[in-house]
Parts: C-alpha cells; structure tokens; sequence
C-alpha cells in the first residue's frame, strides 16, 4: 500500500494545505466537505501535487519539508502540476 504527500491550494483564500494520506482524491472530498477542522475555514480545494511513497516515514518527512517551503516554491511546484488534477496553469 502506497501513502502520498499532497498539497491542495484554496484558490478563494490563497492558501496552501500540506498532508499525508492513502488516498488523495477521498482526502480532497474531506477536506471540501468541511469534515476536517483545520481546514474547514479555506474550502473549497484542489489538488494540485501528490507524491508516492512506500512508507509512512519517509511521506511524512516529505510533508513535513514541504510545510516549509515558502508560498512562491508552492506556487512554482502549482505550475508543474497537470491541469487535470487541479495545476493551475
């Protein structure tokens, strides 16, 4: 089983959101359906980056690196991201 670290962008807010989960797209569905408190406020989302891992450890870590990364790094990777999973090109 794989885990991700994801990255959603609130495109009203401005805002990036960083996590890990086993299941990106059901975690975006949380996340815009208020289900998650720390995130409820700056709905809706996209999902605009997800990254595979084998192990929890080393998504974690992941997540944790790129919860510091600064708005103008999030921004670039936004631009990498196919426009089918939310990029925004």
């Amino acid at each position: 089983m794989f885990i991700y670290t994801y990255l959603l962008f609130s495109k009203k807010h401005n805002k990036y959101y960083t996590g890990i989960t086993k299941y990106p797209i059901k975690r975006l569905e949380e996340h815009n359906n208020g289900k998650l408190k720390s995130s409820s406020k700056f709905k809706p989302y996209k999902l605009i980056y997800t990254k595979k891992y084998y192990s929890y450890q080393d998504a974690r870590k992941h997540e944790l690196w790129l919860k510091k990364k600064n708005h103008e790094y999030k921004n670039k990777l936004a631009q990498l991201a196919p426009p089918e999973i939310g990029g925004v090109k």
